[in-house]
């Protein structure tokens, strides 16, 4: 027996997730009522229309800045969208304080793994496996590569952006949100760039 759909539950997952409300509609039927599962199928969909967009042109968006602690650490981060109408968006300007205010709490040092310099991946290696020598002891060589790509997977989570758990819901990383905001606006949106300056800091 299908379970009843109620506007009560269409009303909490479309505040949870911002999603329209034939969406959430559609996701609880899929999940038969259950709010957890529709939240995934809605982040599983959010991610199937953020792949589609990704080759299209992001050349408009908007820089925006964030100060924080009195003056003492600043942050510029420009985003990019599709269109300069997604660009004044409540949903697109929300999004880009919150990754700006993201970049002066959590200080990332790169936007995303793939622009992390390989000389840089290759010398986080070596320390992590000094540092594992003992857990590592006796292990065939495969089971070794496992652990050292698991640990420094949880490195580079540290200092990539996208990767970062979001301070405001540290249930998703800031690549979930961008890719939520993706889904409701239908347009491809990109964190292009950022700087953080923090006094007393090169």
């Amino acid at each position: 027996m299908a379970a009843q759909i109620t506007s009560d539950l269409v009303r909490q997952l479309r505040e949870t997730t911002g999603a329209g409300m034939m969406e959430c509609k559609k996701a609880l039927n899929e999940a038969s009522g259950d709010l957890v599962k529709a939240q995934e199928v809605l982040r599983k969909k959010g991610m199937e229309v953020a792949k589609k967009k990704a080759s299209r042109q992001a050349n408009e968006g908007r820089i925006f800045s964030y100060i924080h602690m009195g003056g003492k650490i600043a942050v510029l981060v420009e985003l990019q969208c599709e269109t300069d109408f997604v660009a004044k968006t409540d949903d697109f300007n929300q999004l880009g304080q919150d990754v700006a205010m993201q970049i002066a709490a959590v200080s990332p040092q790169y936007v995303k793994a793939e622009e992390v310099p390989q000389a840089f991946i290759e010398k986080e290696k070596e320390i992590i496996r000094e540092a594992s020598k003992d857990q590592l002891k006796g292990k065939p060589e495969q089971v070794i590569e496992k652990i050292l790509g698991g640990k420094l997977e949880k490195n580079l989570q540290d200092i990539c952006l996208l990767n970062q758990p979001f301070v405001k819901d540290p249930k998703q990383t800031i690549k979930d949100y961008v890719t939520a905001v993706v889904a409701k606006l239908g347009e491809n949106i990109q964190v292009k760039r950022f700087v953080r300056y923090e006094v007393g800091h090169e």
